[in-house]
């Protein structure tokens, strides 16, 4: 439609916009500006809708995830308890490690968490100030959230056991945590060896922490978790993916 055979409705609703503009214009305002601030305004406003709702699903992916994990440690660790004192012992120790297995996580916002720091949270509780129980040589490296979760409670379990059984019931013991990291084979390697605690052996049956630190651990991250019950003390070895560790 051209200009000459506009209505007179439009006619009208143009003569508005232009005293519009002229008022906006005796009071100094720039209606080109506060209209493009009035874009840019909704656009953010939009962001931070679509922002909220990616957190939101975030935290509740999150959420179910950790329900989930709390759920199997309950659930295994009141299964395979002799008694219900043993079993809320066990699944508190449990929760503990979880949960500070999560906060090094909120630290990092959730991305990443040093290996050092991982062993350091894991074994903090059960190495007595100036005992020197634990000697820990591992390699400087960033391992993604699953990962963290994992070895966290597998390092509790190693943990657990050593003070009741192994090298940390006595006070000659000494547990060495190294690692091996191969960047060309692209593999990572944990191990944890057990000195000077009382002769072990094999247990008859496999317990939870034993399933999993074998089984749940290794299927995770995609590797191998073997545990050896040698004279000298338990190992354990850990040897997975570096792309599993590492991953998000």
């Amino acid at each position: 439609m051209t200009k000459d055979s506009t209505t007179p409705k439009e006619d009208a609703l143009e003569a508005e916009n232009i005293g519009l503009r002229q008022m906006l214009a005796q009071a100094g305002i720039d209606a080109s500006q506060l209209l493009a601030k009035a874009g840019i305004d909704a656009t953010a406003q939009e962001a931070a809708a679509r922002l909220q709702r990616l957190l939101l699903e975030e935290l509740h992916h999150r959420v179910k995830n950790t329900l989930a994990t709390v759920m199997a440690i309950t659930s295994q660790s009141l299964k395979n308890a002799k008694s219900m004192e043993q079993g809320r012992e066990a699944v508190a120790h449990r929760l503990v490690a979880l949960g500070r297995a999560h906060d090094l996580l909120l630290q990092t916002s959730w991305t990443r968490a040093s290996l050092a720091a991982i062993v350091g949270a894991a074994i903090g509780p059960f190495d007595a100030p100036g005992a020197e129980r634990f000697i820990v040589q591992v390699a400087e490296i960033d391992v993604g959230p699953a990962a963290v979760l994992s070895l966290a409670l597998a390092l509790n379990e190693l943990c657990t056991n050593a003070v009741k059984f192994g090298a940390l019931s006595n006070a000659e013991g000494r547990v060495e945590i190294t690692s091996v990291l191969d960047e060309k084979a692209q593999r990572f390697k944990l191990i944890w060896a057990e000195h000077g605690g009382p002769a072990v052996k094999e247990p008859p049956k496999r317990g939870f922490g034993t399933q999993l630190i074998e089984r749940s651990l290794a299927r995770l991250l995609h590797g191998d978790a073997r545990l050896r019950f040698e004279s000298s003390g338990v190992i354990c070895e850990f040897d997975f993916p570096l792309a599993s560790l590492r991953s998000r």
